[in-house]
């Protein structure tokens, strides 16, 4: 029998004979993300039930020298959850079960494989919250989420993924089982080992299980759509509002993001003329009357000071639930809109106070070197965080326009250095960043890396040839 029968039928042995899929399609619907730059050429795909099936797993990769990549829903940006050397990928997808609720706590347990937004509409019906939201929040799972650390929408107010994690059970490369935390508020006894997983993109181990906090709902949530005519003046609009509002998301798109939305949905052009950029704000209007006549109030001060100086040149305040949910959808639906595309994305962040200057530094950066690229700008500006997304022309070779990318996204990484940034902010480092991670990690830094993974994976079975370069 040759090796890769024998390592198959121990993989079927595992998880089950129609749980291991080695036709084309399986492999290449599961072993790529959204970057599309890479070919996927995984082993197979083996669907783990529990826990216990996926330690199964990493033991008999471990025994035989077979790499495993997680596959959860797929939405990263960073290559992170590609396949593309022959190696087993590990679906998640069976395992997507939330197993418990504690009022008391207001946790749930959670399974890797569970997807964001089930768990959102769970929370909802409990009567309570899950704020980590995305634009991928239909498709991408929680494993993931935890993976790559991700943020979303409202970090501004309720902060990264990593602040809702109670507990975390990971199966690490040496095949341990690893229960991190608990529940447990106060723990200080010592490392707390969940942290190192939560963005380590499943280098070290694989997320199996999580305890998630779940918070209050907001109240009144309502939306304001803003026409901004210069990109340098989204971070005054940033400021009157924050003055007398308490904002839960602050986002930014271009003109061109917009564009592309209304090109690929039946949305109404949201003003009468077209703007270059938008703002798409955030806040509670709870239903006391005086509190939501203060709010609102605020809300038009804010708004006549930002006409007043000619940050803003025109604006829309949601009046209904439904009303809020269409202005989310021109924000939500650009990297959907784009994907055709095969977008070169830089995913960076800055402290939100130097986002001004590095807007600027950047976008001149990228015009001398883009002049007949189309450039799709979005971002978290609350946070710090923006997305430049690069499209690919339909007659350029993708492998060609990568390289044409990559040169010029040197030049972005150093204006990235010099301001203290990040060069990933919320989409992992993977297969597409690695390269860039000493501008933003110092050698010191990576070297510490390298000896974690030595010692969560110490033969290099877990999603290998990401994160470090």
């Amino acid at each position: 029998m040759a090796a890769t029968d024998r390592v198959l039928k121990a993989i079927q042995a595992i998880v089950g004979a129609k749980h291991l899929l080695t036709d084309e399609d399986a492999r290449v619907r599961y072993g790529q993300d959204w970057t599309r730059f890479f070919i996927p050429a995984p082993l197979a795909v083996a669907m783990p039930a529990d826990t216990a099936q996926v330690q199964a797993l990493v033991k008999l990769a471990r025994n035989e020298g077979l790499a495993l990549v997680p596959s959860g829903g797929r939405t990263g940006l960073s290559g992170g959850a590609v396949a593309q050397g022959g190696e087993l990928l590990v679906s998640f997808d069976r395992m997507d079960a939330i197993k418990s609720f504690n009022p008391v706590d207001r946790t749930v347990v959670a399974e890797a494989g569970v997807i964001t937004r089930n768990l959102q509409a769970f929370a909802e019906g409990k009567g309570l919250f899950y704020p980590v939201d995305f634009a991928s929040s239909g498709s991408s799972q929680l494993g993931g989420n935890i993976a790559t650390n991700a943020g979303g929408i409202k970090v501004l107010r309720y902060g990264l993924t990593r602040d809702w994690v109670a507990g975390l059970k990971v199966v690490t490369g040496a095949g341990e089982l690893l229960d991190l935390n608990g529940a447990l508020v106060k723990n200080a006894t010592g490392y707390d080992l969940r942290h190192i997983f939560i963005g380590s993109e499943g280098t070290l181990g694989f997320v199996t299980e999580a305890t998630l906090r779940l918070t209050q709902p907001p109240k009144g949530l309502t939306a304001a759509l803003l026409a901004v005519p210069q990109m340098t003046d989204v971070t005054s609009v940033l400021l009157a509002f924050r003055a007398g509002l308490v904002l839960s998301a602050f986002e930014f798109f271009s003109g061109k993001a917009l564009g592309h939305v209304l090109a690929g949905s039946d949305l109404p052009e949201p003003f009468a003329a077209r703007s270059d950029y938008y703002v798409l704000l955030e806040f509670e209007a709870p239903d006391c009357l005086s509190q939501k006549a203060g709010i609102q109030e605020a809300a038009e001060a804010a708004f006549a000071e930002c006409l007043a100086e000619g940050w803003v040149t025109d604006g829309l305040l949601s009046q209904s639930e439904q009303q809020r949910a269409n202005f989310w959808q021109y924000r939500e639906r650009i990297s959907e809109a784009i994907t055709a595309y095969t977008p070169y994305k830089n995913d960076v962040a800055v402290v939100p106070s130097a986002v001004p200057g590095f807007l600027q530094a950047v976008d001149k950066v990228v015009t001398q070197a883009y002049p007949d690229f189309e450039l799709v700008w979005f971002g978290h500006i609350g946070d710090g965080n923006l997305h430049l997304n690069i499209l690919k022309p339909a007659a350029l070779d993708a492998s060609q326009f990568k390289q044409q990318c990559e040169a010029v996204s040197e030049k972005v990484m150093q204006v990235v250095k010099v301001f203290g940034g990040s060069i990933s902010a919320e989409h992992g480092v993977g297969l597409l960043k690695k390269h860039q991670l000493h501008f933003t990690r110092s050698a010191a830094e990576i070297a510490l890396m390298r000896s974690l993974k030595q010692v969560f994976d110490p033969d290099n079975i877990m999603n290998p040839g990401k994160l470090l370069p």
